[in-house]
């Protein structure tokens, strides 16, 4: 993690918890650093504007204004259950899963005690089987869809036969279980989808990607999707 990841993430620790405060050694353990680094890194953000303090005393530390947090999430246990489970089979499998550790601590912490309880014990029964695709192809592919850049891309197909192909992605697909990079492929010239676990390796190109909507890369697909309930929600913020 380099400095600029840390202050961000000292950010997401601090928020997760406010108004509660974290001790200068307890963030020093969390992230790998001396004291003094998290102590220079804490005045840095002040410096910048972010609204963290410093409380002395016994049970004082480094918090995060709670006049600028953010307001608490109320979530049931079944909501936050739900929330769990999906990020649990997400990870290492799903694109963009990477931050769903952290986001796990803020809805834990933000949890009531007794929804707390009833989560962890729930989520003693779920059980999750390593991911198939390679870290660094899922990040890989991440960054080609967040940036609309050209991949270069080694994919085997169902019989196993590998080819190499560069790849102008046009976004990402779930279907029955499994993730697609849905893009136009080069070498066949027409829109294709690639299965992610299927994908050996990946290289990101400087070359940016044409931008294409999905009907203009496969119109009979674009015809049967649709978009969830869950992202839409987003999507109307």
């Amino acid at each position: 993690m380099n400095r600029t990841e840390r202050l961000y993430a000292l950010v997401d620790e601090l928020r997760a918890i406010a108004p509660r405060p974290r001790t200068v050694g307890w963030l020093a353990a969390r992230f790998g650093v001396s004291r003094r680094t998290v102590q220079r890194d804490l005045r840095a953000l002040m410096a910048t504007g972010v609204p963290v303090r410093a409380e002395a005393g016994r049970h004082g530390g480094w918090f995060i204004d709670r006049r600028s947090a953010l307001p608490p999430i109320n979530l049931t246990a079944p909501e936050a259950l739900a929330v769990a489970t999906a990020l649990a089979g997400a990870e290492g499998t799903t694109p963009f899963s990477a931050a769903g550790r952290s986001a796990m601590r803020k809805l834990a912490a933000a949890l009531d005690e007794s929804a707390a309880e009833e989560v962890r014990a729930l989520t003693e029964l779920i059980h999750v089987l390593p991911a198939r695709t390679a870290p660094s192809v899922l990040a890989t592919v991440e960054q080609a869809v967040a940036q609309r850049r050209v991949v270069w891309i080694r994919y085997a197909d169902a019989a196993g036969r590998e080819s190499e192909r560069e790849v102008e992605p046009g976004g990402l697909l779930a279907a029955e279980g499994c993730w697609y990079l849905v893009g136009w492929c080069r070498h066949r010239h027409a829109g294709r989808g690639f299965r992610l676990d299927r994908i050996r390796a990946a290289e990101l190109r400087d070359e940016p990607a044409s931008e294409r909507t999905l009907a203009q890369l496969d119109h009979d697909l674009a015809g049967r999707i649709r978009h969830t309930e869950t992202l839409r929600s987003l999507s109307r913020g």
